[in-house]
C-alpha cells in the first residue's frame, strides 16, 4: 500500500535531513542528485524545513553563481543544544554541543570520596548549568549520562549497586528536576564506549564485536550484528564478575573481588608492576594508565634502538629492562584469560582494549593479547587498541543525545516538524 502523501512528505523531509547532517550543508541541486527526488518535491521539502526553522541557507555554491540553485542550505546548529555526562566514582565531565554535534563547551570537576551526596549531587548540576550557560545554551533539549553499573532494561534507570556512590543515582532525578523540559536518559558507561567506537573509533568497519574497558574497574560492552546487546537484567559485560583461575576466591553477588576484576583493575594492574620489579613507591597514587604508559615507553625506546641500528655496529642497543616486559607479558596474559573466555561464547572476531589503560597499552599491549589468545583459542579473534580511550564515554553520550534530538526534531508527523515554542 503505497504511503499517503503527508507521511511521504515526511519520510522525504528525514531523508533530506539525514543527508545534511551526515554530508553537510548542501545545494538544492546536491539533494535532488542525493535523493533521486524530482526537483519540485526537493524545492517543496526545502521550503518546509526552512520554515519548520530546521535548515537555513549558509552560503552560496561557486564564486559568480546567485540566485535559488546556488542557495546551500544546512542545520540550523542551535535548533536544540545537548549534554553529554561521563560520571564516574570520582569524578564527572560534563559537554555540550549543537544539534549537529559540535561541541560547544566541556569542563569537569573532581568528586572526593568524603564528598556527601547532596553536595556531590549539587556540583555536578551546577557544572552542568555552567557548560551549558558558556556554550550559550538557554536551555537543554537531550541529556545523554554514562555512569557505572546496572541499567534497569524495562525502566532505564540505574540500578541500585554495592561499591558505587548514592550520588550517581540521585544525580539522574535531580537533573530531570533542575531541567524539566530536557529529556534525560542513562546508559551504562561501557555501553556508550563502544556505541562511540563503533561510530567513530576502532571499530568503525565491525558489525560484530566486544569492547573491553580497562580503567578504575574493567567492564565490557557486546555489539552483535550492529545491535549493542544488554541482557535481561541488563548486565551484558559484567565481566569483573567472571570467575577466572589465578585468584585466591570465587566473586559473590555482591563483591566482584575473586573475579576478572582482580586480575584486571586499576589497583591490580599497579600491583602486578610492583610484583615484577618495576619501582612503585608504597602508598603512592600511582595510576595504572601511568605505569602501563611508562612501560610501553620503554619497550618502543628499545625497539626504535634496534631498527636504528646500522649493518656492522660493534654492538646491539640492550633489549627492554626485564621488569618492563615481564610486566607487559603478564598483564597480556591476565587480559587473555577475559578475552578468551568471551571469545569462547560470543566469537566477536574483534575486542578493542578500550579506556584509559588500553589506550595507554596502544599497539604493543594489544598485539600481545592477541599473540596469546591465537595460541588458547581456535577462534580467529583480531585485538585492538581503542582510538578514543576514555573520552569515548563522552563521546558516546553526545552521540546518542543527539540521536534522540534528531529522533525526536525529525519525527514524521502532520503536520511535519513544525517548531516546538521557545525555539
Amino acid at each position: 500500500m503505497p504511503a499517503s502523501p503527508s507521511t511521504a512528505r515526511a519520510i522525504n523531509d528525514r531523508l533530506a535531513l539525514r543527508l545534511l547532517q551526515q554530508e553537510g550543508p548542501l545545494t538544492a541541486g546536491q539533494l535532488k542528485q542525493l535523493t533521486g527526488l524530482s526537483r519540485p518535491t526537493v524545492a517543496d521539502l526545502v521550503e518546509r524545513l526552512t520554515a519548520a526553522g530546521l535548515i537555513a541557507v549558509v552560503g552560496e555554491a561557486g564564486e559568480q553563481r546567485r540566485g535559488p540553485n546556488a542557495r546551500v542550505y544546512g542545520i540550523v546548529a542551535d535548533r536544540a543544544h545537548l549534554a553529554a555526562l561521563d560520571v564516574r566514582t570520582e569524578s564527572v565531565a560534563v559537554a555540550v554541543a549543537d544539534l549537529v554535534g559540535r561541541v560547544r563547551a566541556e569542563a569537569s570537576v573532581p568528586i572526593g570520596d568524603d564528598t556527601g551526596t547532596g553536595p556531590a549531587v549539587e556540583q555536578a548540576v551546577t557544572l552542568v548549568e555552567h557548560v551549558a550557560k558558556e556554550a550559550g545554551a538557554d536551555r537543554l533539549h537531550t541529556v545523554g549520562i554514562g555512569a557505572p553499573g546496572l541499567i534497569d532494561p524495562s525502566s532505564g534507570e540505574l540500578r541500585d549497586s554495592t561499591g558505587l556512590p548514592e550520588w550517581h543515582r540521585r544525580l539522574v532525578a535531580t537533573l530531570q528536576e533542575r531541567l524539566p523540559e530536557a529529556r534525560v536518559s542513562v546508559e551504562n558507561e561501557t555501553n556508550l564506549a563502544a556505541l562511540a567506537e563503533q561510530r567513530d573509533g576502532a571499530a568503525r568497519d565491525r558489525d560484530t564485536f566486544v569492547l573491553l574497558w580497562l580503567g578504575h574497574a574493567p567492564g565490557a560492552a557486546v555489539v552483535l550484528d550492529g545491535a549493542l546487546r544488554r541482557g535481561a537484567s541488563g548486565g551484558t559485560g559484567e565481566i569483573g564478575f567472571l570467575p577466572v583461575p589465578g585468584t585466591a576466591a570465587l566473586p559473590s553477588a555482591t563483591d566482584c573481588e575473586g573475579g576478572f576484576h582482580s586480575l584486571a583493575s586499576s589497583s591490580a594492574v599497579v600491583a602486578l608492576a610492583a610484583e615484577c620489579g618495576i619501582p612503585v613507591t608504597p602508598g603512592e597514587q600511582t595510576s595504572a594508565v601511568g605505569v602501563v604508559r611508562a612501560a610501553v615507553a620503554v619497550v618502543r625506546a628499545a625497539a626504535d634502538g634496534a631498527e636504528s641500528l646500522t649493518p656492522g655496529a660493534q654492538a646491539p642497543p640492550p633489549p627492554a629492562p626485564a621488569p618492563t616486559a615481564r610486566f607487559l607479558d603478564a598483564l597480556a596474559h591476565r587480559l587473555a584469560v577475559g578475552v578468551a573466555s568471551v571469545v569462547a561464547i560470543l566469537d566477536p572476531g574483534c575486542v578493542v582494549l578500550g579506556g584509559e589503560v588500553g589506550q595507554a597499552g596502544g599497539e604493543e599491549l594489544a598485539s600481545r593479547v592477541q599473540d596469546r589468545i591465537a595460541r588458547m583459542t581456535p577462534l580467529r579473534t583480531e585485538v585492538r587498541a581503542t582510538t578514543l580511550g576514555g573520552g569515548a564515554v563522552l563521546r558516546g553520550a553526545l552521540l546518542t543525545a543527539r540521536d534522540r534530538a534528531q529522533e525526536e526534531l525529525f519525527r514524521p508527523g502532520e503536520p511535519p516538524l513544525r517548531p516546538s515554542p521557545g525555539w
